[in-house]
């Protein structure tokens, strides 16, 4: 199982020759971030703005019935006031080859307890750190430390050259945290991870 982060939300799962994309982001919404041009068998997204809902952004390949990536669901808001600011927002799980990977899209909420306890102790977690428009970093590490993760994977933040100037940094979120790893563009997961930890990925489509 390979998990590539294009930039921004926007990751593409590969497991058995299928190839899932979640996000994608449509040309010219994000700075600093080169157009998708990617191919896929299924692209999902959390929800309709422009830097999440670029679907017509990714190729879709042969239609495939034998999809390793079984999807599911959960409703809640882009913001903190019921979706009064910026509308809803799904939480996406991916579970494949007995692994559980949990996408929040913009949450910009309070998850109840009950929701909580659906995605408690994925494998992989994919989390907005920059607030704003979502979850800010001290927010999502109380996230990160509600639904323990394995490995939890920072994203819709600001760097040198990309995202939006109004959103934080990912340093304002590993800041919080003892210890973080980076990595390049792709991580391979073979079985289950074992610990906690976070892992910075770089964008794959950072346009500098």
């Amino acid at each position: 199982m390979k998990i590539i982060y294009l930039g921004h939300s926007c990751f593409k799962f590969e497991k058995n020759g299928f190839a899932m994309i979640i996000d994608p982001y449509k040309t010219g919404s994000v700075p600093g971030y080169a157009p998708l041009k990617e191919t896929a068998n299924q692209v999902i997204s959390s929800h309709k703005h422009a830097d999440h809902f670029g679907l017509n952004e990714v190729k879709l390949s042969v239609t495939r019935a034998d999809t390793p990536f079984m999807v599911s669901f959960i409703e809640s808001y882009h913001d903190d006031k019921e979706g009064a600011l910026r509308g809803f927002n799904n939480v996406i799980i991916v579970d494949v080859d007995g692994l559980s990977i949990v996408h929040m899209g913009d949450i910009g909420c309070e998850l109840t307890d009950e929701q909580v306890e659906r995605i408690r102790g994925c494998d992989v977690l994919l989390i907005p750190v920059g607030g704003f428009y979502t979850i800010d970093a001290e927010q999502a590490k109380r996230y990160v430390e509600l639904i323990d993760p394995s490995i939890a994977i920072p994203m819709h933040y600001r760097g040198d050259g990309f995202g939006y100037d109004e959103i934080g940094t990912v340093e304002a979120f590993t800041e919080l945290f003892d210890k973080t790893e980076e990595i390049g563009s792709e991580l391979t997961l073979e079985g289950k991870p074992e610990g906690h930890k976070v892992i910075v990925m770089r964008g794959a489509k950072i346009n500098v």
